[in-house]
């Protein structure tokens, strides 16, 4: 059903499930948690790991206790 909604829609309906669950104060609470959030991501991932090799992410990841699955 929700592929032949609208945007406008999907939010009416949405807003209408959570202000019925959770009362309107409380469905505004949940939406104030979410951030549209600002940048680009992909570009500032890429410029943080850009000198970090496979390798050093396995080593730095088995260092906090996580371990490697077998290949």
């Amino acid at each position: 059903m929700s592929t032949s909604m609208s945007l406008y829609q999907i939010r009416r309906e949405g807003w209408q499930a959570l202000t019925e669950r959770l009362g309107p104060a409380g469905a505004m609470r949940f939406m104030m948690q979410y951030d549209t959030g600002y940048g680009d991501y992909t570009e500032e991932r890429r410029d943080l790991f850009a000198d970090l090799t496979i390798d050093e992410a396995i080593d730095a990841l088995n260092k906090q206790g996580h371990s490697e699955k077998p290949r």
